[in-house]
């Protein structure tokens, strides 16, 4: 999907030599794959503790063993 923004210069410069990767299009995709992370990461710790997920520290780890 072809989107027009207006995205810092500066910034987009720094976040592509910071990853070492060569296009505007492929550093945009992994900033918003990593944002996307980062928010689900935070709603998941936000749910510890409240009963919604009953599972351990140790059993997630090997659930992600398993995955």
């Amino acid at each position: 999907m072809r989107t027009l923004i207006d995205i810092d210069e500066s910034v987009l410069k720094e976040a592509m030599s910071l990853t070492n990767l060569k296009t505007k299009k492929e550093t945009v995709n992994l900033a918003l794959k990593n944002l996307v992370k980062s928010k689900l990461r935070q709603q998941l710790k936000e749910m510890a503790g409240s009963g919604v997920l009953d599972i351990t520290l140790d059993e997630l780890k090997e659930l992600r063993k398993r995955a």
